[in-house]
This record gives structure tokens, sequence and C-alpha cells, in this order.
């Protein structure tokens, strides 16, 4: 069996992960060009739906071509020529074809294979750090929905439910196994990973409100909430003030530079979600250990 190799090799299941990662970065890169554009268009066919309603209450509601992650086939963004297996082989069909389209030579992006590759990497870098076993495969699972949400929040200031919920559920139902996430890391219990969803949703929550009434504006969405409520299940409400200290840092630091070097006021929009992913995921291989050690937050008595 392929799992008896990967328990006793370290080194094995270091370089399946990777693989494995690359290959999840693949199908990451149509979760983060085509989630948006599902919800975009199902939004617009419940308002067709609804305005047929209002126009002819008999009327049936107009049935568009499918559209969702395996349907249609992935095809190039030019000439609309289908991406057979081969030409779909993580970051290697990408340097083969000389990063350009097979059929009509029009130039593909790089940022494919570099998603395929940085899943790769810290997938592999999950495997080294935690070692075979469940706590690993959490990480691991933990990692790929956060890359997936940082990228459609940079291209979209869009954070989806499709993803924020069912991450959110993950880590409430993986308490109940108490992982121990990073050296010297207590485990996050039920009790501390609820009190974690809730408080992570509440405090973006009130500031959101409390910055509007004071100013008039949202400084950022509720898919924010449901991420950072999503962090606190998973690594407990010891962990949301680190992780977002990090993230606010980082995030001011990002929009200083962005608008310095792109001559922008102070109101550029820059989305929040992937600071956040960031902190998380840094919190959940450091975060303890720097807790502990350097800022003695949390600290048993």
């Amino acid at each position: 069996m392929i799992l008896e190799p990967l328990a006793a090799y370290p080194a094995f299941f270091i370089g399946f992960t990777v693989v494995l990662g690359m290959l999840i970065g693949s199908f990451l890169n149509v979760v983060i060009y085509r989630v948006p554009i599902m919800m975009d268009k199902a939004l617009r066919a419940e308002c067709a739906a609804l305005a047929d309603h209002v126009a002819d209450p008999a009327a049936s509601p107009a049935q568009e071509p499918p559209f969702n992650l395996m349907v249609p086939r992935s095809a190039c963004p030019a000439c609309k020529a289908p991406i057979t297996a081969l030409q779909n082989i993580p970051v290697v069909s990408w340097l083969a074809l000389g990063r350009k389209c097979a059929n009509c030579k029009s130039p593909n992006s790089a940022r494919y294979p570099l998603v395929e590759a940085a899943t790769g990497i810290l997938s592999g870098f999950i495997a080294w750090h935690y070692g075979y076993g469940g706590t690993a495969l959490a990480a691991l699972a933990f990692t790929w929905f956060l890359i997936a949400l940082t990228m459609i929040d940079f291209d979209t200031q869009y954070l989806p439910d499709q993803l924020t919920y069912p991450l959110l559920w993950l880590g409430l139902i993986g308490s109940l196994w108490h992982p121990v996430w990073g050296d010297g890391a207590a485990p996050v219990t039920p009790h501390d990973s609820i009190i974690g969803a809730a408080a992570g949703y509440l405090s973006l929550w009130s500031l959101y409100w409390a910055f509007k009434l004071i100013t008039g504006k949202e400084g950022m969405g509720y898919g924010d909430f449901k991420l950072f409520a999503a962090l606190g299940a998973w690594m407990g409400w010891m962990m949301l003030l680190p992780i977002i200290v990090f993230a606010s840092g980082v995030g001011a630091i990002f929009g200083i530079v962005i608008m310095i070097r792109q001559r922008k006021g102070k109101d550029t929009q820059i989305a929040f979600g992937p600071f956040l992913a960031i902190a998380g995921w840094f919190a959940l291989i450091f975060g303890n250990a720097v807790v502990e050690r350097y800022l003695g937050l949390f600290a048993p008595g």
C-alpha cells in the first residue's frame, strides 16, 4: 500500500506531498478563476428569474449552459482550444510549451505555474514540519483553502462563502480531535475553537460598524469577518490577537508602499483577506512558539 512508505520514509512523504500540492495547485487555479464567475452567474440568474417572474409568473426560467468547477473543460483564453491532459501538467507543461498556447501560440500567464509551484512548496513544507499523520493532512487542507481565498480576494476583493464556511466548519470539527499546532502549542479544544470563531467574527464586525459610524465608510467586507472566524475556529481564541496584529501591520506597510509607488490617495481600497490568510498560515506554523517564547502571552501560569 502507498500509505506504508509514506509513513516509513519521511523524504518520500515530503516528495509525494510536493507533487500532490502541485496537482492541487492546478485545481486551485480553476477554483480561483471560476468561483467568482459562478457567483456572478448565479446572482444574474436570480435577478433575471425574478424579473421574468414579475413580467410573466407562468414563464419558465431560461436555462444557461452549465458552468462549474468541472464543466466546461479548461481551454485557452485566447483561441478557446481545449487544454489536453498532457498540456495541463503543473509547471512542466507551461515550460515545455514555451509559456505559450499549444494551438494559437498566445502567451500563457506565469501566474498559473506560480500558484502550482507555491502550493507544492508550501505543501512540502507542511509535510516536513509535521511529518506523516492527521495533523499534516489538516494543515494541508487549511493551506489549500487559504491559497484559494488569498488569490480570489486579491483579484475581486471578495471572499466567497463557498470557501470561508467550509473552512470554518473544518476548524470546528477538527477541534474534536484536539490537534496540536506547532512546537509547544496547546491543544485547540472545542471550547477554544467555538470561542475563537465567535470572537473572530464579532471583533471585526464590531470594528467594521464602529469605523462606518465614525467615518461613514466601509473599512472591510463581511468576508473578512468570516475568514477571521475560521482562523479562530482552527487555532482558538488565543491566536486571534497575534493574527490581527501581524495582518494589520503587514497590510499597512503594503498599503503605504502601494500609495507611494502608484501615487494613489489614502482612500485606495486594498483587500485585507490576503493579509489575514498569510497571518493565519504563519500563526499555524510559528504562532504559538512566538507567543510562548518571545511575547509570553497566554502562557500557562
